[in-house]
């Protein structure tokens, strides 16, 4: 997936559509002189309607709709006829697009499910004919209420990579590598930090036909939560993911701070982040000979779960499923 095409935040500006005006009718009919009210109530708007596509990755295809616009509703008719509906708007998104305020940032609804309907933006609905006001003592109303407006503004989609694993390591962690290892996806690998520059989804067989999904997210380095780097424009992924594996390079100066630093850029990111369950895997380890082997698994961060892979030679990877897969079932 190139870069132009990963879009993950689209800003649009939906109405939904007007209620039809109620009718102000009385019958006419041959043998009826003084034929009472039957002036029918007005449709409702369109809705604009959010629909759950898993066939979609990105926003792409909302990249340049600005604007999305439902068709009002129809006005009564005699004989006590409702008007037509008016058209509901449906928008497919990808699953795990949260619709939110663009004034507010307030979170309106989340796509979760494939080709399920969310309603975004109710239509307004149609307005009463006269038939509704007549009375024993006002026989002959020519009162009816026009449609109400729909709902309009500017809103936000953004996509939350659903994800069962999310990779979370410095640049150049080897985060890429694994990836492409373990699934069939392949992102785009090199010696220098943020290669990837885009969320990869790769599908992960394990044992007896099971398999999760793993997501691969671009680097993370110290300040992203304020904006450094890549910023925060994809640590939003990272919430939709059940477990996370941070990932640290063999090769690095410190281990420990490196964890530390990942962890702190989540809690500012997002606190309830260091709620999910966790790994830590060292990476790259068949850099280092024996010697520096033992001195790093004395110095391995505590109180999480550590694993040594190499995604090169194979080292650990079995066991590194292993133990996603423990750490999976518990959620179930």
């Amino acid at each position: 997936m190139s870069v132009p095409n990963f879009i993950d935040h689209v800003k649009l500006y939906l109405r939904a559509g007007k209620g039809g005006a109620g009718l102000i009718h009385f019958i006419r009919a041959k043998f009826v002189p003084k034929g009472g009210p039957d002036g029918g109530d007005g449709g409702r708007g369109g809705h604009i309607i959010l629909r759950g596509a898993k066939q979609y990755g990105t926003l792409l295809h909302l990249k340049y709709r600005k604007h999305v616009i439902a068709t009002n509703g129809e006005p009564g008719g005699d004989s006590c006829k409702t008007g037509a509906s008016g058209k509901d708007m449906i928008i497919d998104v990808p699953l795990g697009t949260v619709a939110k305020g663009a004034d507010d940032d307030q979170v309106l609804l989340e796509v979760l499910e494939d080709k399920k309907k969310y309603i975004l933006m109710q239509g307004g609905k149609g307005g009463w004919g006269n038939t509704h006001f007549k009375t024993p003592t006002h026989q002959t109303p020519r009162i009816a209420y026009p449609g109400e407006a729909g709902r309009e503004g500017w809103t936000i989609l953004e996509l939350k990579l659903l994800a069962d694993v999310g990779l979370v390591g410095l640049p150049n962690a080897g985060k890429s590598t694994l990836l492409s290892v373990v699934s069939a996806a392949k992102p785009r690998i090199d010696s220098y930090p943020f290669t990837t520059l885009v969320p990869n989804l790769g599908v992960v067989a394990y044992r007896e036909n099971y398999s999760f999904v793993m997501a691969d997210i671009p680097g993370i380095i110290e300040g992203a939560a304020t904006g450094k780097g890549l910023g925060t424009r994809f640590l939003r992924h990272i919430e939709r993911n059940a477990v996370l594996v941070f990932m640290v390079s063999a090769a690095s100066n410190d281990i420990h701070q490196c964890y530390e630093m990942l962890r702190g850029e989540l809690e500012a990111h997002n606190p309830s982040l260091l709620d999910k369950p966790s790994l830590l895997v060292i990476s790259k380890i068949d850099l280092l000979d024996e010697t520096a082997r033992k001195t790093l698994l004395q110095t391995l961060p505590q109180g999480i779960t550590c694993c040594l892979i190499s995604a090169s030679t194979g080292e650990g990877i079995l066991h590194l499923k292993d133990l996603i897969w423990e750490k999976l079932s518990t959620l179930a």
